[in-house]
Formats: structure tokens, sequence, C-alpha cells
């Protein structure tokens, strides 16, 4: 079992690092411009593992916090010709119980996105299949069912200052116990401060039609990009506030949402 407090001990330890991490003592160079800004896109091309991590000090109506920590892993690859990306996600949850908190594996789900040819090289659009998975482990709720959808990402940095885009995923149940239906849609805004900084707002709004419930969460935080040889690694902390929520009890009124991303350059 993995213990959950200690892999968030070790992401916070990653975090600090790469935020003190060497800054440019020199006007960046547009190479430096263009892999600080790729850091942020979602659909960059090249090998990329995310840890990321959700603490939730503040459950609705529930005593107790919770925590999500995000293994996330993407890969480029070419098929029929094209430009694909794969991105797969497995996450450990920490949550409350009568009796304590209980950590498990929750549903693991991936993506593969088609990367389209917009006409515009800094414009970034791809759209394929995903599929979750019944990966949960012990008595951490989690979906029980295997189920397949569609995401969609846009990415847009045509602007040296000011990139925006977003992701929206949808899955329903085919196979499994239960039923699902779930739909998350991420708008995403990076604001460029100098030397690696920005500013960010990366909520991820959850609609659960199955449970009627849905969460819309806002966000403002901020990173640093450093480059490290052959890596780019961006670290980041981000405090999200809940506006607007609908359901169960157990939904997160306020999260931290940080993290550490190192994209590796052959």
């Amino acid at each position: 079992m993995i213990r959950v407090k200690r892999v968030a001990y070790g992401l916070a330890a990653l975090f600090v690092v790469a935020l003190c991490g060497p800054a440019h003592g020199h006007e960046t160079s547009d190479e430096d411009k263009q892999a600080m800004i790729q850091a942020n896109n979602p659909l960059a091309r090249f090998t990329t593992f995310n840890f990321h991590d959700y603490y939730i000090p503040e459950l609705d109506e529930t005593d107790g916090t919770s925590n999500t920590f995000w293994i996330r892993y993407a890969q480029p690859f070419r098929l029929f010709k094209g430009s694909w990306l794969l991105r797969a996600s497995l996450p450990v949850n920490l949550v409350p119980t009568p009796k304590g908190s209980e950590s498990g594996l929750g549903p693991a789900n991936a993506f593969a996105a088609y990367l389209f040819k917009t006409g515009k090289p800094q414009v970034t659009f791809g759209a394929g299949p995903l599929a979750a998975f019944p990966t949960s482990t012990g008595s951490v709720p989690g979906g029980d069912t295997w189920d397949l959808g569609a995401a969609v990402v846009l990415f847009d940095a045509r602007s040296d200052l000011f990139q925006w885009g977003g992701l929206l995923t949808y899955q329903s149940d085919v196979a499994g116990e239960g039923a699902s239906s779930l739909a998350a849609v991420q708008p995403f805004g990076i604001v460029q401060m100098g030397e690696g900084w920005y500013l960010r707002s990366t909520g991820v709004w959850t609609f659960d039609f199955e449970a009627d419930s849905w969460i819309v969460p806002i966000g403002m935080g901020v990173g640093k990009v450093v480059k490290a040889g052959k890596h780019v690694i961006n670290a980041f902390i981000e405090p999200q506030f809940t506006i607007l929520s609908s359901g169960d009890a157990g939904q997160a009124q306020f999260q931290i949402f940080f993290g550490v991303n190192i994209q590796s350059y052959k």
C-alpha cells in the first residue's frame, strides 16, 4: 500500500527544489521562452511525467481532510501518418472514514489525442478516445465500472504573455457493477512574468450525472519553469476555492493544488 503522506512530502520536496532552481542571469532566449510556454501545454510533444497533489482541508458537511495524489505519464507517438499524444493517469486517494482515514488507489484513466494541424504553430488542438478502469483498492470509494468516452484539448500560445486553453472529457460505463456518467471541464490560463515565473488558474469543474452532483472550483497560483539539461521542470502551487457546488456531502470547499511536471527532450 502506498502511503499517501510520504508521497505528498516527497512531492513537496521536489516542488521546493524546482522552485528554487537556477534562474536565468541573462536575457531569456527565444528558445527558452518557448520551452517555458510549452511547459504548461498539456499536448506538448515531449515525454512528460506529472506528479500532482490535491490537499483538501475543507470538505462540505464532513469532518476530516482528504488528499488525492495523481501520477501522470504522457508520450507522443505516430499512428496512421498522424501525430498523437497518450496520457495515462493513476490517482492515490486518502479519504476520511468513521474510524479515521483510508488510503488506496482510485480508478485509472487514459486518453489518446490526435493532434490536428491548425495552420498556426502556436495553437495546439487534439481530440480522441478515453478509457477509465476499475483499479480502486481497499475501501476507498471509486468507480467499479469500465468506462469509455472522449477527450478534447486546446492550447493557444499565440501570445508570449498570456496562454489559454481547456480540457474537456466525458466518460460513461460500458461494463462492471453500477453506473457511471462523468464530465470534467478544465479551463486554464497562464500569465508569463519573466525568468520562468508565471501565474496560473487551472481549476477542474466536475459533473457527476448519475449522482446529480457537480462542483466548480476557481484557482489562482504561481509556478516556476527551469531548464536542467535535456529536461524542463515546472513546479507550481495553486489554492483553489469552490464557488459553486451541488450534491452530496463531502465535496471540496477549499483545496491546495501543487505539483511538479518534468518534460524530457530527446
